[in-house]
């Protein structure tokens, strides 16, 4: 699979990506690293970005996240290597990337467990993270960027 179009490559494309990037600075200034690549990965296996997918894997990996809980995020309801709070982070992420298929959006039992174990900038930094993933994975898939090449802390 071929990419249809390299958005850096272009002048508005390229100020855009930065400016796409700089946003996400926020969300590491609140959340910690493996936490949002397994909120990232979750939310781009849902969307089926293969570049995304390829790119939280990696970092996760990079970030200290184990083999076992990297290959278990598709399943985090059906395995006991996940926090309670992480638990929520991915009701969260899922509910708020299924928008479509929920009706009513993030539900007020998510809501509810968000709370519980997350604090209003965390709350924030959540929220924005779920946003910001699924964009990206908008750019990956309408551009066809393709899985397997990524090499962990290019973006770092």
């Amino acid at each position: 699979m071929e990419a249809r179009f390299d958005l850096t490559d272009n002048e508005i494309g390229a100020k855009f990506a930065k400016r796409f990037f700089t946003a996400s600075l926020v969300i590491a200034q609140v959340l910690p690293k493996p936490a949002q690549e397994l909120v990232a990965l979750r939310v781009s296996q849902i969307n089926g970005c293969g570049w995304c997918t390829d790119v939280h894997t990696k970092e996760a990996a990079a970030a200290g996240e184990t083999a076992v809980r990297i290959n278990l995020v598709a399943a985090w309801r059906e395995s006991t290597v996940f926090t309670e709070a992480e638990r929520a982070a991915f009701a969260l992420a899922e509910e708020g990337t299924r928008l479509a298929d929920a009706g009513q959006g993030v539900s007020d039992e998510t809501w509810e467990l968000v709370r519980k174990h997350y604090d209003d900038n965390e709350v924030a930094a959540l929220v924005s993270l779920v946003a910001q993933i699924n964009a990206a994975n908008r750019l990956g898939v309408i551009l066809r960027q393709a899985g397997g090449s990524y090499q962990p802390g290019v973006y770092g």
